[in-house]
């Protein structure tokens, strides 16, 4: 009988495609794919997660849903110890009785040796391996600002209708960033100012006001200040247009992002809180479906999409949403707590023939 390994990898290869392909258009990381044909399910943090991939990836390969769950439910029953009465031949000489007086004074003896082993020799406990961090990304909304990031985290400075974003790399004898203008290197106290916009005028400050020299893990604080004759930091509303559908019908929409041609983005979700969520690729016939999965607080989602995307999220509140592309990074607001919403995010062309991608809201 064809074991559930073998049939999710038999199943792949039949389709020619590696890992990565699969990856990238279901949306599941490689080494999960690799677990389920691997059948090692330690990696998940759950069964149910493990039980959600297997689903998702069984209905990209064409397989059955219930077939795959009979195999894993097969599987899991056959890892289980058998019991200790099944393995005792029912055609023994000796009572019952005796049987197991015998192997409980076994078992006790053994217990008592093995624990007065294990205190005389207590093996020193190996440290857990931490958790890796999520890293967080923060926006400049008061000049100057004083923020103190951890490794990994960014700070995105609006400037001139751009967003420039500043990620903390390493902190040893000096703090290390990488920008959009290359790499900074800042000794404790040291001050760099950065031409942002190659105008010849350098418009932000940036100075390490506090860090510990080699202790990475406690994080620096950075002090942004923008000159002050460079355009003040204000909430701008968002641009809005019309666009037709159904032929004459118009329905308002919000501009996120423009340019002489479309380019592809990506849309990142960070969930903070429980809801389902749907998502389906417009305009690409490889990536043709809806997916629809659902997702905790602290679960995080990447879609990338050439033309479009069509999404739905039972509780707007819980999906904080980002748009990137063309070297910026556009939040978007869905809705309110509770509030069910069917929006989709494309790229349309006006009447200069100039493109915009735009977010529409859908009955």
């Amino acid at each position: 009988m064809e074991g559930l390994g073998n049939k999710l990898k038999n199943a792949r290869e039949y389709k020619k495609e590696s890992f990565e392909d699969v990856s990238l258009k279901i949306n599941i990381a490689v080494r999960y794919l690799k677990a389920l044909e691997e059948e090692d399910f330690s990696v998940f943090s759950g069964e149910v997660y493990a039980i959600g991939f297997l689903k998702s990836y069984g209905a990209y390969l064409g397989i059955n849903a219930d077939k795959l769950l009979a195999l894993y439910q097969a599987m899991k029953l056959q890892e289980q110890p058998i019991p200790v009465e099944q393995l005792l031949d029912v055609r023994r000489k000796f009572p019952v009785k005796i049987v197991i007086q015998i192997l409980a004074a076994l078992i006790i003896g053994t217990a008592i040796v093995g624990g007065v082993y294990f205190i005389i020799h207590l093996p020193k406990r190996a440290p857990s391996e931490p958790k890796p961090r999520k890293t967080k990304e923060y926006i400049m909304d008061d000049n100057p600002t004083d923020k103190r990031l951890s490794l990994g985290d960014s700070f995105v400075v609006p400037y001139n209708d751009s967003n420039y974003q500043f990620i903390l790399m390493n902190i040893g004898e000096a703090v290390n960033i990488t920008s959009p203008i290359g790499d900074i290197r800042l000794d404790l106290g040291q001050e760099v100012t950065i031409d942002m916009d190659n105008d010849g005028f350098n418009e932000l400050k940036i100075i390490a006001a506090d860090f510990v020299k080699n202790h990475p893990n406690t994080g620096a604080r950075l002090h942004f200040e923008l000159d002050s004759s460079a355009p003040p930091i204000v909430a701008s509303s968002p641009e809005t247009t019309e666009i037709t559908v159904a032929g004459s019908q118009t329905i308002p929409a919000i501009v996120i992002l423009s340019s002489p041609t479309p380019y592809p983005f990506t849309l990142q979700v960070a969930f903070q809180g429980y809801c389902l969520f749907r998502w389906e690729i417009l305009a690409e016939r490889d990536r043709q479906g809806r997916n629809e999965q659902y997702f905790e607080r602290n679960n995080e989602l990447s879609v990338q999409a050439q033309n479009g995307v069509r999404i739905g999220v039972s509780n707007a509140i819980t999906a904080k949403i980002q748009v990137i592309g063309g070297g910026k990074t556009v939040p978007i607001e869905l809705g309110t707590a509770g509030e069910v919403i069917v929006a989709e995010i494309r790229w349309i062309r006006d009447e200069d023939n100039r493109y915009r991608l735009v977010l529409t809201q859908l009955e």
